[in-house]
């Protein structure tokens, strides 16, 4: 095989640009693998592992941009370059292109949209808090998709928005539905009576989509940033989002979603909430439930329970998990592991987070790169060990490229790499539908299935959980048929797939 590469100094492209370049360029015949990338730190160590690392690779800045091409020819791989160049030069706006008008700055999109009353900022993070203070200023609710915005900024922010009544939705929020609007990564939802706050994308993600797929629907998803619930910012969002709900006349339930609040937080969430008088339900990983119930609330075993019980107070009517435990146990009685190990990659984070805490009474030593209390953590997050739950959405693996449910290529590199492993018996992860995820996640992470087990034969077990509905852009439906003709294993929720794990690994043992 040869490696070809260019370096073009200071020249920018955004990470899902070069993702969908670098696609299309591993699509030419002779063509064994194309990194596009900016000339970050994980991108350079990335060329290294996949053996595409030139001693140039040395002097490259973030600013840079890195184009490599694994090809069976030095004429393929220049084929492949100059292919990665051409579609760069298509992706520039042309001056004068009949584009239109394009702002520059927060002002400039105001005066095209006067009315707008919400921002949603997605710039690096060192200029996100500025952009979010000038949103704030001008009355206007924002949505802060930027991470790398300090712990101190964001108490700034939210000091500030709470004092003006208004919203900072983030920093790092993905997931959000406003009057029915989708924002950054959201699904394709009923409109109905449901509303929901979370510090988590993927989880209200997962909440949205099952409420939906049980026929029930949402009236606002108000995302607030994973840090929200912290001892230092103290859940000053999420108190002021879940007042809206309660004086919002679409709203009749309220759903509450979070990984664990600091303890002296949630005394002070309980208490402020309590005054509320609609019915509210609560999934905070690894709350005790005895403490929510007490405090007047319902309280969810798992973020499926807490759409079943959102739904339940909704019609009024008792509802079943999407999947029966009757039918998740037939599937694992159909399976036979041939290794010791599971191995669990996943997109969400918050997804892994219940993946742990759900697994760890049967699985025992758990590792992870984020592990919860009692579980271990990951020497080295590229590297997995024993039974290993990880998240490939966490900071480690997206410094300087698109997250794995916009990117797969990183997750289908790991994913080779656990087939090859004779310890690993099962492997699993998530399938991300929605707005602002891969066109077709399936598609790719069952062709990399296929060839894993061209290497590894077919007695290795693959499963996902596919989050979505039939309305997103990529159809529930058509992702899970995909999944299934390669044979993967397909699960409706992180619960099911969990509870199917937990029957195979429990009668191994």
């Amino acid at each position: 095989m040869i490696v070809r590469h260019r370096i073009k100094p200071q020249t920018y492209f955004d990470s899902v640009t070069l993702m969908l370049i670098g696609n299309e360029v591993k699509k030419i015949d002779g063509v064994e693998n194309a990194v596009v990338g900016m000339g970050t730190d994980y991108n350079v160590d990335s060329l290294k592992r996949l053996n595409m690392y030139s001693a140039e690779f040395d002097k490259v800045t973030p600013g840079d941009l890195v184009i490599a091409v694994q090809g069976k020819s030095e004429k393929i791989a220049d084929e492949g370059l100059d292919a990665a160049e051409n579609l760069l030069k298509r992706r520039k706006i042309k001056p004068g292109s009949g584009a239109g008008y394009i702002p520059t700055s927060q002002e400039g999109g105001a005066k095209l949209l006067p009315d707008a009353n919400m921002v949603l900022i997605s710039v690096p993070g060192r200029f996100a808090a500025r952009e979010a203070e000038i949103a704030l200023n001008a009355g206007r609710h924002v949505m802060l998709f930027s991470d790398n915005v300090t712990v101190e900024e964001e108490l700034k922010l939210k000091e500030m928005a709470a004092s003006k009544g208004l919203l900072v939705m983030g920093p790092d929020c993905g997931t959000a539905i406003i009057n029915q609007v989708p924002l950054a990564f959201a699904n394709v939802v009923r409109p109905g009576d449901i509303g929901l706050v979370a510090a988590s994308g993927t989880g209200l993600q997962e909440v949205t989509s099952i409420i939906t797929q049980l026929g029930y629907g949402i009236s606002q998803a108000i995302g607030v940033g994973g840090r929200d619930l912290s001892e230092k910012i103290g859940g000053r969002m999420t108190l002021l989002a879940a007042q809206a709900l309660a004086d919002d006349e679409k709203t009749k339930v309220i759903v509450l979603i979070s990984k664990p609040p600091a303890p002296m937080v949630l005394e002070m969430l309980f208490g402020r909430l309590k005054s509320i008088k609609k019915p509210v339900v609560v999934n905070f990983i690894s709350a005790d439930p005895k403490s929510i119930v007490k405090a007047g609330f319902h309280a969810a075993e798992n973020l499926e329970d807490a759409a079943i019980k959102a739904c339940q107070l909704s019609g009024g009517i008792k509802l079943q998990p999407l999947m029966s435990d009757g039918e998740i146990t037939k599937q694992a009685l159909e399976v036979k592991l041939a290794g010791k190990n599971l191995r669990a990659l996943y997109s969400g984070g918050t997804l892994c987070d219940e993946a742990q805490r759900l697994l760890k009474p049967v699985l025992g030593e758990i590792w992870s790169n984020t592990p919860i209390a009692g579980c271990l953590n990951l020497p080295d997050p590229f590297k997995s060990k024993g039974h290993c739950i990880v998240d490939l959405g966490d900071d480690t693996f997206t410094r300087g490229r698109a997250h794995p449910m916009i990117d797969p290529a990183y997750r289908q590199e790991r994913l080779a790499l656990e087939a090859a492993d004779p310890d690993a018996g099962m492997i699993v992860f998530d399938v991300v539908l929605g707005f602002g995820s891969h066109p077709d996640m399936a598609g790719e992470m069952a062709a990399s299935v296929r060839h894993a087990r061209q290497k590894s034969g077919p007695q290795l077990v693959f499963a996902a959980n596919i989050l979505g509905t039939e309305g997103d852009p990529q159809n529930l439906r058509k992702q899970q048929q995909t999944l299934q003709e390669a044979g993967i294993l397909t699960f409706p929720s992180n619960v099911s797939l969990v509870k199917f794990i937990k029957h195979c690994f429990s009668r191994k043992g």
